[in-house]
């Protein structure tokens, strides 16, 4: 049974920093993409970054500002949120694949979820 586990949510200021964690357990980290969703209040789900093997990919929102990485011996995945805004506020959640498939940018294309972390970013 495969588990992601969030966390590094909280309250920061415009301009700060975060850095959210995604543990995976439950089987082979390495050989899956991974990504980073976010959900505000009254909107869809909405895609923040992924990473497969060595590739990244942003959503344009956040591009130049967050950070995708994985660190395998330790089955855990990253974001780096640097330079927040106000508009970042959101559940952030992580996610993984069953299989290797196409679609890293749509919540479609996932079949793990973890439970969420709220980040919050005031003005």
């Amino acid at each position: 049974q495969v588990q992601l586990v969030e966390s590094g949510g909280g309250l920061v200021q415009a301009g700060g920093s975060l850095r959210l964690s995604c543990a995976q357990s439950g089987r082979t980290f390495s050989s899956y993409a991974m990504g980073w969703f976010r959900q505000a209040p009254g909107k869809e789900r909405e895609f923040v970054a992924a990473i497969l093997d060595e590739s990244t990919f942003y959503g344009d929102s956040v591009k130049g500002r967050f950070t995708i990485s994985r660190d395998n011996a330790k089955t855990t995945m990253y974001l780096q949120m640097n330079s927040l805004k106000p508009e970042d506020t959101a559940v952030y959640y992580c996610a993984t694949q069953r299989s290797r498939s196409p679609g890293l940018g749509t919540p479609r294309g996932y079949d793990y979820w973890g439970q969420g972390t709220q980040v919050t970013v005031s003005s």
